[in-house]
């Protein structure tokens, strides 16, 4: 009984295949359409954009020759596209625009970004301005440690103080 069961599976396995098919045209008024049963006979073969493998396009038309008297007609018999569809086939309109909004979004999110980080080394480049002018005047600078005690500052520590306010001074204040 196990072989049935497996030959089983694997027939319907390749049964499913089917299921899994998509389509994709462009519709009268050149929206995609996705689905997975095929398009109405109103839909003509170009505008059909992906077809389930192994489906197979139909025969194209004869092409117009200048010694057949029968081409014409068949070529006037066929309907015409309008000039707005002809014009934006293949271009999803909502799409397009939903795009450019994502990208106008970005480039503003971007550009308050630019902003605040301009701000922010304006601000910087003002304190260590005046941070450097008061170390640059001479007088006792004190700060407190970790055990929350006062601290002046000697030479060493001012020297390096003063020369990590240099170059903040020298990256914001460009």
């Amino acid at each position: 009984m196990k072989p049935f069961h497996a030959l089983l599976a694997v027939v319907l396995a390749f049964s499913a295949a089917g299921a899994w098919a998509q389509w994709q045209w462009l519709d009268k008024d050149g929206r995609k359409v996705f689905s997975d049963r095929a398009p109405g006979a109103d839909i003509p073969d170009k505008n059909i954009l992906k077809r389930p493998a192994g489906q197979r396009v139909a025969p194209a038309a004869p092409v117009a020759n200048a010694e057949d008297p029968v081409a014409p007609a068949a070529t006037a018999a066929a309907p015409a596209l309008p000039a707005s569809a002809a014009k934006g086939v293949g271009v999803d309109k909502e799409l397009e625009a939903k795009k450019k909004q994502a990208a106008d979004a970005e480039a503003a999110k971007k550009k308050a970004e630019e902003d605040r980080i301009t701000k922010a080394k304006i601000e910087n480049c003002a304190r260590a301005k005046q941070a450097k002018t008061t170390f640059d005047s001479g007088v006792r600078v004190s700060r407190t440690n970790a055990a929350g005690e006062r601290e002046v500052m000697d030479d060493a520590a001012r020297a390096a103080e003063a020369k990590r306010i240099q170059g903040v001074i020298d990256a914001d204040c460009r």
